[in-house]
């Protein structure tokens, strides 16, 4: 089953307009009318799930004719309703398909659509969590930090461990409560690596979160001059389609500087907006807006309603930004990627969005495998159950609850979708505890192995890895962004 936790949110999908004709309304919301506040927010669940659903058909309880719009059929659906009082477990439980991984729910849409800002509660730290080999105990080693938090004002840095909390030792059982539970401040036990052992020692570090920090997911980049060769190098950690703009810019600046190879660093980038994706891609690849970046799956039900309005399911390069800027294109013919296993769902989609266009050299290790995308949804039957910002109005106001289901799965342009096991790299290269580097050093191990594969160098430098960082997860996976990709440009309902 899996946890209900208020962290684990991401963002929904903003529809095309406020009201729809009846032709263009996809879901039918006359039938199984019921007045039950009891059931409210499993009612709501059901019709949405319904409907939307990726696996519909997989679901027997979410059958178009499981129950019937009749006196009997509809008192069969309010006890189906009443079987599970906790909408969480009726959402776990009743309404999803085995093989998901990935769709949740919260009790509030207003913790959950926060997150289109890029705005949370956070410390500013970054981290890895990795399991000692021959116990439950765990330690934690920072992978980055936010810059303006509080993190960032602390004598703590990239590559530093920990293996206490408040004077616990951390567990596989006791870590979420430590980490990520009501706790907003919290002092870290600091450890450091001795003859490749992880060693505890006497430095300790206190950090709160704040509410409101917002990150920026262009981390860094910078442009070298090695040999000859002019490379581009971007630490990208999350798409959010809020600084779609600072991204362009980069790439303006990239552009100026002659930049012939792009190194993109999205090793602990957990996904976000399918847009951004689209946009990042043509800034990689093209701006021809007549080549397909991917092409769109729903479930057979909405799939059918869209073809037969010969509705155009693929997404195609970009030329400009949703502000309306042109985008800065590198027109390249192959792109170095810095992926690990922390690297999902927008990340992939990048990567095998390129595939039919250009050479994706991967470097790193097999991806988390996630080629669903989600929308938010709430109680809004008038707009067919998607959140939009301009209806807030509408929503029923007995209910705050909002369900993030995959709808669709994204497929590139020559069809190819089947990587729910990952995309394995080119060059398998782990990043190393006893040496994990400074972000946007050239002598970083991931970023040298890519320079090194750029310039043709030939190199005595040894990339073995002595404490390989084997996670078990991450900060981010109990963030509100965690590994969702999700529909961020109206959802197509005709073909005008």
């Amino acid at each position: 089953m899996k946890k209900y936790v208020l962290a684990l949110l991401s963002i929904g999908v903003l529809i095309a307009s406020c009201s729809k004709s009846e032709d263009d309304r996809f879901i039918d919301t006359k039938g199984l009318t019921i007045d039950s506040e009891e059931v409210l927010v499993q009612d709501f669940m059901w019709k949405a799930m319904n409907s939307w659903y990726f696996w519909q058909e997989d679901v027997p309880n979410l059958a178009d004719d499981k129950f019937l719009d009749t006196e009997e059929g509809i008192q069969e659906y309010i006890d189906f309703l009443a079987s599970e009082s906790n909408p969480a477990d009726f959402f776990d439980e009743k309404l999803s398909f085995s093989e998901d991984r990935f769709s949740f729910y919260s009790e509030d849409y207003t913790e959950l659509t926060q997150a289109l800002s890029g705005v949370s509660k956070s410390n500013g730290l970054e981290f890895g969590l990795v399991q000692f080999s021959d116990s439950d105990n765990i330690f934690g080693y920072v992978r980055y930090i936010i810059p303006n938090s509080d993190a960032a004002a602390k004598d703590i840095s990239r590559g530093e461990l920990f293996t206490k909390v408040n004077g616990n030792t951390l567990t596989t059982s006791n870590y979420i409560d430590l980490l990520f539970g009501d706790n907003d401040t919290y002092t870290l036990g600091m450890a450091s690596i001795e003859n490749n052992q992880v060693t505890e020692n006497e430095k300790e570090v206190s950090l709160t979160k704040a509410e409101g920090l917002a990150e920026n997911p262009v981390f860094l980049s910078k442009t070298f001059d090695i040999n000859g060769e002019k490379i581009g190098y971007l630490v990208y950690n999350a798409f959010t389609n809020e600084y779609d703009e600072d991204l362009n810019n980069v790439f303006g600046n990239f552009k100026a500087a002659n930049v012939q190879h792009l190194v993109l660093d999205l090793r602990y980038n957990p996904g976000g907006s399918v847009n951004t994706a689209r946009l990042l891609s043509s800034m990689i690849y093209s701006t021809d807006t007549e080549e397909v970046f991917l092409k769109a799956r729903y479930n057979g039900k909405y799939q059918s309603f869209l073809e037969s309005r010969n509705v155009d399911l693929n997404d195609y390069f970009g030329d400009k930004t949703s502000e309306g800027t042109a985008i800065n294109t590198l027109n390249l013919s192959k792109v170095y990627i810095l992926a690990t296993n922390s690297s999902a769902s927008s990340s992939e989609l990048v990567m095998n969005g390129l595939a039919p266009y250009i050479d994706v050299v991967h470097v790193g290790e097999t991806t988390r495998g996630k080629n669903e995308f989600s929308v938010t949804m709430v109680d809004d039957k008038e707009n067919d159950y998607i959140y939009n910002p301009t209806r807030i109005n509408n929503i029923n106001s007995k209910n705050k609850w909002a369900i993030q289901p995959l709808i669709g799965r994204n497929e590139n342009a020559d069809g190819f979708y089947d990587y729910t096991s990952g995309l394995v790299p080119d060059i398998d290269l782990e990043e190393d505890l006893a040496n994990l580097g400074v972000l946007g050093d050239e002598n970083e191990p991931l970023l040298a192995r890519a320079i090194q594969e750029i310039t043709g160098a030939s190199s005595k430098r040894d990339f073995t890895v002595k404490i390989p960082a084997k996670i078990m997860t991450s900060s981010k996976m109990f963030t509100v962004l965690k590994d969702n990709m999700f529909l961020d440009k109206p959802l197509k309902l005709s073909s005008n």
